[in-house]
């Protein structure tokens, strides 16, 4: 018993380091060499416009007691990240964060779901790189650059919630069919289930992607783009960029370890001095161990 409460301080303490370390260097990367004095007028402007209204709704909310005033307060600061919401104007800086954050964040809730609901521990990862799984990065982007227009025009949930749906269920059997028709592999089949539709696309996860969306439509996408803001110094630019330049080569370098699994099934020798490399660091075994919900279709074994 006290092992276990002293792991949980420990861990408590890890996560509010990391946290207030990741703050920390958020903060600094707003400091330093400014971009174009026009960006960073629209910017000041929109953080000035909403802390003004939310200074107005907070003095309004204080005069409220228990949970009127705390629904009260959330409230508030709903209306002053809709205020900066109207003066944002995505760009390739908020695009490449999120898909940053929804390939981590979507990773994550799928490694939970699959421990609960059938007690797998699996790592389903699906780049040869870091925490990330694009098929979510992908979705958070498309979901968020529909729903921002969409927001625009008043969309009710249940239209949200449609959007989703379609677009998971897009992302999913483009997913899927790509895997199977570029390299013979698979990482999913919902062929066992009575309620598919094709072998990558079911009803229930259909639902799932719908009511994801809507969270992330409704609750999590305003939020996170008022924090994400927009760029207003050379560092914040420069630290973006470096991260588009990880993903693309972490992407690219994904497609060419299971162009050479596939090839190297089929008893296709490397080409050259990158492929050799590539065979000898991110073999078979390698393969295996990184992806392992991964299935090669012609061999019915894992890769």
């Amino acid at each position: 018993m006290l092992y276990s409460l002293v792991l949980l301080l420990f861990l408590f303490a890890v996560m509010q380091g990391f946290v207030r370390t990741i703050v920390y260097f958020w903060n600094w990367l707003s400091h330093g060499d400014r971009l174009d004095e026009n960006d960073v007028e629209r910017a000041q402007a929109a953080l000035e416009e909403s802390e003004d209204v939310l200074a107005r709704e907070l003095s309004r909310a204080n005069g409220r007691r228990g949970l009127a005033r705390v629904f009260a307060r959330w409230q508030a600061s709903s209306e002053a990240v809709d205020e900066y919401l109207d003066h944002l104007r995505l760009s390739w800086y908020q695009i490449i964060i999120l898909f940053f954050v929804g390939s981590m964040g979507g990773l994550l809730i799928e490694e939970v779901w699959m421990l609960v609901t059938a007690g797998l521990t699996e790592n389903r990862v699906g780049l040869v790189w870091g925490p990330f799984s694009p098929l979510y990065g992908f979705g958070a982007v498309l979901l968020t650059v529909l729903c921002f227009e969409l927001r625009a025009h008043a969309a009710r949930n249940w239209q949200i919630f449609l959007l989703a749906a379609a677009v998971g269920g897009l992302l999913e059997q483009m997913t899927g069919w790509g895997m199977e028709a570029l390299f013979n592999a698979e990482s999913w089949t919902y062929e066992y289930l009575p309620d598919h539709i094709t072998k990558w696309v079911a009803w229930r996860f259909l639902v799932f992607w719908g009511l994801l969306g809507l969270a992330w439509c409704r609750a999590v996408m305003p939020r996170l783009l008022y924090t994400i803001g927009m760029p207003t110094s050379r560092r914040q630019a420069v630290f973006v960029t470096l991260v588009a330049v990880y993903l693309v080569a972490d992407i690219a370098m994904t497609l060419v370890c299971f162009d050479r699994k596939t090839n190297r099934d089929a008893g296709v020798p490397a080409a050259n001095a990158f492929e050799r490399w590539v065979d000898t660091n991110y073999d078979d075994e390698f393969i295996s161990s990184r992806f392992q919900n991964l299935t090669i279709a012609d061999e019915g074994t894992r890769a």
